[in-house]
């Protein structure tokens, strides 16, 4: 099959979703370095794991520059975009996955990610919100759990924010992400359970409710030294969606791939590695059980969706309009 768009507009087409895939990759990475924390591994990988995200992180921020200098429509559309517009916290949020996952390599670039990240996920939150509480083209069909991305993202600060000392900001962002879960988890369910499913296209995304009281919990554990109510609530709230989702496993087998099966990654890794820490905390062997067995899941989706992703860009599936 050739790809009908030419190579030289397909830019103007080029996705903010695509940022996704540096949040699946690194989870993946910071994954790994906690089950090797937690089980007395040396691997060695952590380095090339960190160092290959970064290299597509630093390749998809040159495209969407590229974008914004020559198709300027193009971005201010996707920025008006109803489900698109959710989609751009990704970048941030790629920042402060980079920031964690760095930690353990490079302290110095990982406080230099971490500041960038969360001044510029701030900005977007308080951007986005500004559109929802005064937009006049918002439907409910229109919410889906990307909604999450930009408020709820807010709460990875504190996982690298605490150590380098930043407890009370740790703790203002933490505490507004958590609040707008609860109020966007209601308002997600109202959309699931009384209006017109949810779009083929972006059923994966429903998979990102995992992902709010997982890294919640991560979060948490950082603030609050030892596993108090509040976090066993958090932890086991994300265990209990996954095991909902994973229930509905052959709806999702059944589906075309998207750009939007990336959604499928962080949350597996937000709960893997919320069950090391678990495993750390209560000294209970089934938790570090539980955290190997979704990593080892979440690195086959993550390679099956690398090959998908190169296949549909090779295909011309990727970066067309409509898409």
């Amino acid at each position: 099959m050739t790809d009908p768009t030419p190579a030289g507009s397909r830019l103007e087409y080029f996705p903010i979703s695509f940022f996704a895939m540096v949040m699946g990759l690194s989870g993946l990475t910071i994954g790994w370095e906690k089950a090797q924390h937690v089980l007395g591994w040396q691997l060695g990988v952590t380095p090339w794991l960190a160092g290959s995200t970064l290299v597509i992180f630093a390749l998809l921020a040159f495209l969407y520059s590229t974008k914004v200098l020559r198709f300027r429509a193009a971005v201010l559309a996707e920025l008006r975009h109803p489900v698109k517009l959710n989609f751009f916290p990704a970048i941030s949020i790629s920042l402060l996955l980079l920031s964690i996952a760095f930690l353990p390599l490079h302290a110095e670039l990982a406080r230099g990610l971490w500041l960038a990240g969360t001044l510029l996920h701030l900005v977007l939150t308080l951007y986005v919100i500004n559109v929802w509480m005064h937009h006049e083209h918002l439907k409910i069909q229109h919410m889906n759990p990307a909604w999450f991305i930009p408020v709820v993202g807010n709460v990875l600060v504190p996982i690298a924010g605490v150590g380098f000392g930043f407890v009370d900001l740790s703790w203002f962002f933490f505490s507004f992400g958590m609040l707008f879960w609860i109020l966007l988890l209601a308002i997600v369910f109202n959309r699931v359970l009384f209006h017109d499913p949810i779009d083929e296209r972006l059923l994966p995304t429903l998979f990102i409710l995992i992902a709010p009281p997982a890294v919640g919990f991560i979060a948490y554990s950082r603030l609050v030294p030892e596993i108090d109510t509040f976090g066993r609530m958090l932890y086991f709230s994300g265990l209990f969606l996954t095991l909902l989702l994973f229930t509905q496993a052959p709806r999702f087998l059944r589906l075309q791939f998207f750009l939007s099966w990336w959604a499928y990654s962080f949350p597996l890794a937000a709960i893997s590695i919320a069950s090391f820490v678990m495993a750390e905390r209560s000294g209970t062997l089934f938790y570090r059980d539980l955290g190997l067995g979704l990593l080892v899941l979440l690195t086959l989706i993550v390679i099956l969706l690398l090959v998908k992703t190169a296949l549909a860009v090779k295909r011309g599936g990727i970066c067309v309009p409509g898409h």
